[in-house]
């Protein structure tokens, strides 16, 4: 469905609302608009769309702004917004929940959600995180090559950028944590 809107004609997905609910199994819409969540959120100052906006474009269907939105790749899952909700709506659940569907959906992706990527393919190879091999693998996934040089020059010569790589003892317990979350992520894509 189509609907005027002071931005010009957008496109309201009837579904969208049901479609985010189950995968993040929030109850959306009791959002009445109080802004709690948006008040007490360190890092709202950076985001195109307030939590309480985010909510709001789902509970409309407004998938493609929500999936495009720059603010469910900012938001930190700090879990402020969630205390702070008279509803119990866990908002970080939500921007999770987005955040899988503009995956899905090939849509552009920041590079802080590169990031998050290698740092959750870091563990799951080692069981822990190598700062040095991960910041030169985002470099390279970025093609940021040289920025940043001068500054870890500087921590590698003060020791802040480990140069030989460590394993958790228990990587084996590590990689079946992972399997079982895989095979969830299987069976709810059914």
């Amino acid at each position: 469905m189509r609907v005027l809107t002071d931005q010009g004609p957008v496109e309201m997905d009837l579904g969208f609302l049901a479609e985010v609910k189950a995968k993040c199994l929030q109850p959306i819409e009791r959002c009445y608009q109080c802004q709690k969540c948006t008040s007490g959120c360190y890092l709202s100052e950076y985001f195109d769309y307030m939590p309480n906006q985010m909510v709001r474009l789902v509970q409309f269907g407004l998938r493609e702004q929500a999936l495009r939105s720059v603010t469910i790749w900012l938001c930190s899952a700090c879990q402020t917004c969630t205390v702070r909700c008279p509803n119990g709506i866990n908002i970080p659940e939500v921007m999770d929940a987005l955040k899988e569907m503009a995956v899905a959906a090939r849509l552009p992706v920041p590079d802080n959600a590169v990031f998050h990527r290698l740092f959750v393919d870091d563990i799951r190879r080692r069981g822990r995180v190598n700062e040095t091999l991960l910041l030169a693998r985002y470099k390279v996934k970025t093609h940021r090559l040289l920025t940043d040089l001068k500054e870890g020059v500087t921590m590698l010569r003060r020791g802040k950028l480990p140069l030989m790589f460590s394993h958790v003892k228990q990587r084996g317990e590590v990689r079946r944590i992972f399997r079982r979350l895989d095979a969830a992520k299987r069976r709810d894509a059914r």
